[in-house]
């Protein structure tokens, strides 16, 4: 017999032990013969990030404890690793180095230990005796000064490296070929990598790069990771069209490979490269999005072209090795994996699953298309699923959560994630929008944000909470939103801004944009010019466009998580907002989290941040949750005015 439970408060198959277990984080695919290589991060080790190599059958790990393979070039990091004619050199995040471990299994450190250089992005080039880096040389006053650099395979380069290009104010993707020919991309303040690049391609000769000429320089127009195909052109992805698009160079010319309106890229946050794997036979395997999905798609010589398979809620990386195409997948139904795909016939097979398929139901992902204020927005709506044996009240609808991710120029998929399933399986729908800004949409759907951060994303939140009401689908009185980062900016900025909300909760989310324009890392200084507009010209759109200035319009409670050590948003901005709705006797909770920085990593972290949501929901709404957690306290709780 079913048991009738309030909507929260059912006992779930997932426990917050599941969702700190989690899945394996794969990333970064690298061939290299007819080996693969790939970064796990394991959650079970506080999120340290292994490098591992598959190779016939067999996978090894090659960075035992305590090594963790990051780098943290502009902060993000990216290109940790890179392995070719078996040498692979990586980033020890402990040291802060660059190490190569040779064919003969000899490991050894190729740069100083120094708090001075960050490097990302690497390459390797044995036949060469160097790996190429992004360096970041931090011993200056002001900003880092950002070069291209070769680092000598066999000597431990004191001086941090040589340095083959420098003077822009960033660099990423940098690639060479066996015979000397270096391609990257650049670009300059006040532009971020998705606003306005450049591609430029010049030959190594006698430790310098000669003869350089531009591969690609249109105003007001991204072109995004260069990559030389294994026939020597090279590939690039370029929003020229509206939307982000392969094109080829081939010393002569430029040609495009696919017209069509999707984006076939996402944005530069990393030092990673985008997923695209080249075949020795000319083809080109490549993932363009699909309304917020993505493809496989081999572009054979020709211009023929066919999928690889059907469509996945997302491809994080593609890889060569051997004659056959690896891919790290992720599907709306269950865990990603790494795969094998035969490009002829398109068979896949399953070599490293991220976890266990689900042995409970698994709420639906459905696809919503809304008409926004500010043109279509587009969000991923889970219902709430019961476990067996559970039934929902018949005379209510569920709460939502609404989810704004960060960036804002990032994106919102419908890959499986056990902490979406955490919510609905105990009785929450989940609505996770792709607000004006996000990206696999096209240029225009990007630039909706410019000038309008704050406002756009604000009403495409709003508008997607009153499809779903107006579709009966949720309760209009217990309606949260959430978010980290940029994320918890949107959210902040709602709950100041608009009435629809019964609370918010903010991870590390910005309070005071005027903090944010001059008190962060170089590659986000001058991120605000196009968001908001250029400080301090614009001082009064910042401040009006700021919560922490706004508490006073503030009705609902609000709990705020903040690492200490957030180099990204500084602590202080959570503990001015804290501090501004405890003075207007609206209910608020403040937990931070030592030793934490820009996202949570340490499983302690992690459990202590799904433990005040719980409790913090529970008391919200009033219910009893069917999870033991300490309950949190909340200030101002008891005063009745939320």
């Amino acid at each position: 017999m079913s048991e009738v439970l309030p909507y929260g408060s059912w006992p779930s198959p997932i426990s917050i032990d599941d969702v700190l277990r989690g899945t394996v984080g794969l990333q970064e695919l690298t061939g290299d013969g007819e080996s693969v290589l790939w970064l796990e991060g394991l959650p079970d080790e506080d999120g340290r990030v292994s490098l591992v190599r598959h190779h016939r059958g067999t996978t090894v790990e090659l960075t035992p404890r305590p090594v963790s393979v990051r780098s943290r070039v502009m902060e993000y990091g990216g290109g940790a690793y890179h392995a070719r004619d078996g040498w692979v050199v990586y980033c020890d995040d402990h040291d802060g180095g660059v190490h190569v471990l040779e064919p003969s299994e000899e490991r050894r450190p190729i740069t100083p230990v120094t708090s001075r250089f960050r490097f990302g992005g690497l390459r390797v080039h044995p036949a060469l005796g160097i790996a190429t880096a992004i360096r970041e040389d931090h011993s200056g006053p002001g900003e880092a000064v950002t070069a291209i650099v070769a680092l000598d395979l066999h000597t431990d380069n004191p001086d941090g490296g040589r340095v083959l290009v420098a003077g822009a104010d960033f660099y990423a993707c940098a690639d060479l070929t066996a015979h000397g020919r270096l391609a990257w991309m650049e670009w300059d303040h006040p532009h971020m990598p998705w606003d306005d690049t450049r591609i430029r391609v010049g030959e190594l000769r006698d430790g310098s790069v000669a003869d350089v000429v531009t591969v690609a320089d249109r105003p007001d127009t991204a072109a995004t990771h260069p990559t030389w195909l294994p026939d020597g052109r090279l590939l690039f992805f370029s929003d020229e069209s509206g939307y982000w698009t392969p094109h080829v160079w081939d010393g002569f010319g430029v040609r495009s490979l696919g017209t069509d309106e999707h984006d076939y890229a996402g944005p530069l946050w990393t030092l990673n490269h985008e997923a695209v794997a080249g075949l020795a036979d000319g083809s080109v395997v490549v993932a363009p999005f699909f309304d917020g999905r993505r493809d496989l798609v081999l572009l054979a010589p020709g211009g023929r072209r066919h999928r690889l398979g059907g469509s996945r809620a997302a491809v994080h990386s593609l890889a060569v090795a051997g004659d056959v195409v690896w891919a790290i997948i992720g599907c709306d139904c269950g865990p990603g994996a790494v795969v094998r795909i035969d490009p002829r016939t398109g068979h896949e097979t399953i070599v490293r699953p991220t976890g266990e398929t689900p042995h409970y139901p698994v709420s639906p992902v459905r696809p919503l298309v809304v008409a926004g204020r500010h043109g279509t927005v587009h969000a991923w709506f889970y219902p709430p699923q019961p476990a067996r044996d559970i039934e929902a009240p018949g005379d209510e609808r569920p709460p939502l959560i609404v989810l704004t991710h960060g960036g804002p120029t990032s994106m919102a998929s419908s890959e499986f994630d056990l902490a979406t399933q955490f919510w609905t399986s105990r009785g929450f729908g989940v609505v996770d929008v792709n607000y004006s800004g996000s990206t696999g949409f096209g240029r225009a759907y990007r630039t909706r944000l410019h000038r309008q951060w704050g406002v756009a994303d604000v009403d495409d939140c709003v508008d997607t909470v009153a499809h779903l009401v107006m579709d009966d689908a949720v309760d209009p009185r217990r309606v949260v939103i959430t978010g980290g980062s940029a994320g918890g900016y949107t959210t902040l900025q709602a709950l100041v801004t608009t009435r629809i909300f019964a609370a918010g909760v903010s991870r590390y989310g910005v309070g005071d944009l005027e903090l944010l324009a001059t008190d962060t890392h170089k590659f986000e200084s001058r991120y605000l010019d196009s968001l908001v507009g250029p400080y301090p010209a614009d001082r009064e759109v910042y401040i009006a466009r700021s919560p922490i200035h706004h508490a006073g319009a503030l009705r609902t409670p609000m709990l705020l998580l903040q690492g200490l050590d957030d180099q990204v948003v500084p602590p202080n901005q959570a503990e001015q907002m804290a501090a501004a709705v405890r003075s207007r006797g609206l209910p608020v909770a403040l937990v931070t989290f030592p030793g934490e920085g820009h996202g949570f990593r340490t499983r302690t972290a992690r459990r202590r941040r799904l433990e005040c949501e719980v409790s913090f929901f529970a008391q919200l709404f009033g219910y009893s949750p069917a999870d033991d957690v300490p309950r949190l306290v909340i200030d101002n709780l008891e005063s009745g005015k939320h």
